[in-house]
Parts: structure tokens; sequence; C-alpha cells
């Protein structure tokens, strides 16, 4: 009888899944031989040869490696359409705001301050009372003046009254001398030639003296001239001392206070000012523009003006340059003025200004992660085609900025590209592609 060769198996070959079971039995009972790599015999007596063939036949089955190129087992990739935008190009250069002007306010002639109606961070208005000086000795020179033009003014009414003495007695020594020279010529021998002629030298005597009393009226004129200017000029002296703002802004400090003396500004000392004025309602950036972009500055542009402690933006105008380039630094002296109504800013802040240089409309654009810019204006991207698969396109490049590109050729409109990194991926690689936005890959 012929025994169950079942019955002779290891343990180990027993304790086996039934899979390899029902192929170890499937392959005993086969006359054929089965290729598997290498070509095995059939024996129905060799049971490890048998195990052997079914573990190798089961590891060449259909469940071998996953197709690559197939769509479940792409690689996901985020892609950006190419859209029509505007795009600007813009410089922006940080610089500190100033004041459009400031200057000490000093005084005048020296005295002390009686009055002080300003302090720190008063804003006033122009012509607005500062301090009042006491100068007593400029007041009893006020008084000297005025006596002075008295005196002169009296001076002039008794001139004028000797010019008037004068021509009178003028007037009649001329009546005289024509009379008798009229009748020396009518009746000779009537009147004495002495006398005529000493008639003569009366009358010449009398005009001599109008022509002196002419003179001291016109001296004594002079004189109260000079007598006024004096009184005046004490008088714009004696105004000074009521100090005024010459501007509308705000005392940024005070240097002087009630009792203080307070000396003449003058260049020869250069002292004590009374206080510091700095309009501030309009301020000043100045930023020097780069020797590259002279071209685009302009005046009567607006720019956007950016504080970096503050979420307000505020606008400026160019309003003046040197139009002249530094030969130190290659860049051009270009002041902007900010209106500050509010008074939101403060000189001294630190302002970034943008000043639009280029603007091209309706251009072709890439966001900038998704170009790779080689020299020349040109770089290349990768697109993914309606198929699905990588293809490199060499692009020419136009304006680029902060964020994006415009892209002169190479491309079309609603194209699908690669955003990020392009190195991982290669030219007709079959991808998952997941349109993004630049934000949102941010």
């Amino acid at each position: 009888m012929k025994r169950n060769h079942l019955t002779t198996m290891p343990s180990s070959i027993l304790s086996m899944p039934s899979s390899i079971l029902s192929n170890l039995k499937t392959n005993n009972a086969s006359t054929r031989p089965q290729k598997c790599g290498q070509r095995l015999a059939n024996s129905s007596g060799s049971w490890v040869m048998l195990f052997v063939a079914a573990v190798l036949s089961g590891g060449c089955g259909s469940a071998g490696k996953a197709n690559p190129d197939t769509a479940a087992n792409a690689p996901h990739v985020a892609v950006v359409p190419v859209v029509r935008t505007n795009l600007s190009s813009n410089l922006e250069i940080a610089s500190e705001l100033l004041p459009f002007q400031e200057v000490n306010v000093y005084a005048k002639v020296s005295g002390y301050i009686q009055k002080l109606y300003v302090d720190w961070g008063t804003h006033v208005h122009k012509g607005q009372l500062l301090a009042v000086l006491e100068i007593p000795e400029l007041q009893q020179q006020l008084q000297l003046d005025e006596a002075a033009v008295r005196r002169s003014e009296q001076d002039l009414v008794r001139t004028r009254e000797d010019l008037n003495q004068a021509q009178s007695k003028y007037q009649v020594t001329e009546l005289t001398y024509n009379r008798l020279a009229t009748v020396m010529k009518t009746r000779p021998g009537l009147v004495a030639q002495e006398e005529v002629d000493v008639s003569g030298g009366k009358n010449l005597e009398a005009k001599a003296g109008v022509s002196g009393a002419q003179a001291a009226v016109a001296a004594a004129e002079q004189g109260l001239m000079v007598a006024k200017a004096g009184l005046e000029k004490d008088k714009a002296l004696y105004a000074y001392a009521r100090i005024t703002a010459p501007f509308d802004g705000v005392v940024t400090r005070i240097d002087a206070y009630t009792g203080a003396l307070l000396p003449a500004g003058t260049s020869s000392n250069g002292d004590q000012a009374l206080c510091h004025l700095s309009e501030t309602d309009l301020l000043r950036l100045v930023i020097p523009v780069p020797e590259r972009a002279v071209g685009d500055v302009h005046l009567g542009e607006s720019v956007g003006v950016q504080i970096s402690n503050a979420d307000d933006k505020f606008q400026g105008k160019i309003v003046r340059f040197s139009d002249q380039i530094d030969t130190q630094t290659r860049t051009m002296h270009t002041e902007i003025d900010v209106r500050n109504a509010k008074y939101k800013l403060v000189p001294g802040m630190y302002a970034t200004v943008q000043i639009p240089l280029h603007t091209v409309t309706n251009a072709l654009t890439l966001p900038t992660q998704a170009v790779q810019a080689s020299s020349g204006g040109h770089g290349s991207v990768l697109v993914v085609d309606s198929a699905n698969k990588i293809e490199k396109r060499d692009v020419v490049l136009g304006l680029q900025t902060a964020t994006n590109t415009e892209i002169l050729s190479g491309l079309r409109e609603k194209e699908m590209v690669v955003f990020g990194e392009q190195s991982q991926y290669k030219p007709g690689e079959l991808v998952a592609p997941t349109v993004v936005t630049p934000s949102e890959m941010e």
C-alpha cells in the first residue's frame, strides 16, 4: 500500500498557510516543469523542491512592482496659470522725516524775559506772541528820541518864520529899489544916484537873507527827518521786545524761561535762543535717488510713504530736486513733501518711500517663484501640458517686480506652470497638478 506523502512532511511545512500548501499540491500533481527564472524538474517525492518552486512561483506573479506612469501614482505638483495684469516697478528708499523748516528763535535786542507764553510742544501760528522782553534802557532812549523830534519840529517852525520875515523884507527893498530906478530913468536929477545905489544894496542884502532862511528851513527839515528816523529805529528795536512766531509750527524746545536775560542774537555771540520752532504740518523727506532712476523722477508725481511703526499709509509729492548727480555718491538730492495735518507723523521718524519707475499694462505675468531666471533677460519654466506631463520651456523675461515677472515670449495665457522648486521634476514626467495662488503657498 502506497503511503501518503503528507504524513511524512515536516511540522514546519504543515504549519504553512493553506494558500502555500495548495500551491505545493498543485505542483506535486503536475507533470509539466514550471519555469520561473529557471526550470524545475518534476519530482513527486521531493517536497523541498516543490516548496522552493511554490515560493518562487508566488514571487513571479502579477503582484510585482507598480507602474509609475499611472495617474494614481503621479506626484502632486503646485501650478499657477499664466495671466495678464498690470505691472509696476518701484524704487524703495528709506529716509528720515524732517520739518519743512525749523529755526532757533533769538531776541533782536537784549533784555529780560518779562512774560513767556509758550512751552514745550506748544502749537503756534504765524505772528503769535511767544514772549515779551523788559528793556528799560530802550524805553528811555525812546523818550530821548521823542524829545529830539519835538525840538526839531520847533526848529523847523522857527526857521520857517525867519524865512517869511526875510521874504517880506526882500519884497520891500526890491519894491523901493525898482521905484527909485524908475524915477532915475524918467526924471533924471530928481533922485540922487547915491540913494539909488543904497537901495540896490539893501535889495541884494534882503535877497541873500531869503536864501539863508531857505537853507535854514531845509536844514531844520533834515534835522527833523533824522530825529524821526532815530525814533522809528528805536521803536522798531523796541518792537522786538515782543517776540513772535515767524511761521506756523510747534515749539520743540525751550531754551530760556521767565526772568532770564536773553542776549541779542548776533553772529558774534550766537548764544542762547528763546526756543526752537519747527514747521510740522508739512514735512520734508530727503532721499538720494540712484543715478539709474534719475530719469524716472518727475516733479509733481505722487508717491507712497510708509512709516514702520504706523499702520496708515501716507501720500507725498516730489516737489524739488537738485537736477545734478553727486559725484561722490552717484545720487541726486530729491525732496518729497508730506502733508501732516493731523500731526500723526513726527520729525525724526524713518519713512520708506516708493517711487514708481516703470509700468506695463496687460502684460503676461507669472509669480517670480515660478520662473528660473538666467542672464541676459532669459529664463526657463516647467509647463504642465494637457496630458499632465512636464515640459521645460525657455522664456524671455521683461519687467520684474518683487512678486511677479513679465513674460515677453515663450508662454501663452492660461498655460499652467510649476510653482516653486523645479529641480525635483523632469521633462516628460507625469504629474497631478493642483492650481494654487502664491499667497496660499506662502
